[in-house]
């Protein structure tokens, strides 16, 4: 069944005027699973992990329908992610159903420095406590997936966010996403900014698995820029094969 990005990029496919070309992508058919084209198509790598944290992506215009987008990796590898189409003028009210569900706990990521102190938070609340009021409410991560001044704009003009706590995140690793740059290493990729959420919220394996995934990712779609053939051997893809491995606690008794 396609997952969140996918039926929100056929839905704006279908609103287009004419037809999408990715800038310096290749132009060859791709796979409607992963958007690659089938000599190298990852889909029978996608991972599967449990996850009691889901992820709410909020795009800009076209963004679904970038293939080098990864909020599409994200919807690939935990189950509860939700998209929808950012507009200056309206809110779809299914985002705004999603917010007000009791067993969300919705955080807005975004850096702290453009926000008002008090709504800042850096860290999420423990899954397992038993106490406090969020106590028994699943983290839900919500993302501004575009580029640094569409996601700026976007924050300011959103006031149905305003009352979400601001998940400012702290990190010292750069970036290693190569294939869209920002201007500031600091800045992540949405999947990337998704792992370190889902670390925050002891999400280990499926933040693990997001950055391994994304390495498969961009290794896939460089190779297929370039007219490289794949190794399906590389580190990359081992790292994400022994992530993917079911563990002994995994395996029925």
């Amino acid at each position: 069944m396609p997952h969140a990005v996918s039926r929100l990029r056929t839905a704006r496919l279908a609103r287009a005027s004419k037809p999408f070309l990715a800038r310096g992508g290749p132009r060859n058919v791709r796979c409607d699973g992963c958007r690659l084209i089938p000599s190298h198509c990852m889909c029978a790598l996608r991972p599967a992990v449990p996850s009691r944290a889901g992820v709410c992506l909020v795009m800009a215009d076209i963004e679904a329908l970038k293939p080098s987008n990864t909020g599409w990796l994200i919807a690939d590898v935990v189950a509860d992610t939700f998209a929808f189409e950012w507009a200056r003028t309206e809110v779809d009210p299914a985002l705004l159903a999603l917010l007000a569900d009791p067993q969300w706990q919705p955080y807005l990521v975004f850096p702290g420095e453009f926000v008002a102190a008090e709504r800042v938070v850096m860290d999420v609340a423990s899954a397992g406590a038993s106490t406090g009021n969020n106590a028994t409410r699943r983290p839900l991560f919500v993302l501004l997936d575009a580029t640094w001044p569409e996601a700026r704009k976007m924050f300011r003009k959103s006031p149905y966010l305003n009352h979400l706590p601001v998940l400012s995140l702290q990190s010292e690793q750069l970036s290693r996403y190569k294939l869209r740059r920002s201007q500031r290493d600091e800045h992540f990729c949405t999947s990337e900014v998704a792992a370190l959420c889902m670390a925050l919220a002891g999400e280990v394996q499926v933040a693990d698995t997001l950055e391994a995934y994304l390495d498969v990712f961009t290794n896939h779609y460089l190779k297929a820029k370039q007219q490289q053939p794949l190794d399906m051997d590389d580190a990359a893809h081992q790292r994400l094969q022994e992530l993917a491995r079911p563990s002994n606690a995994d395996l029925p008794l």
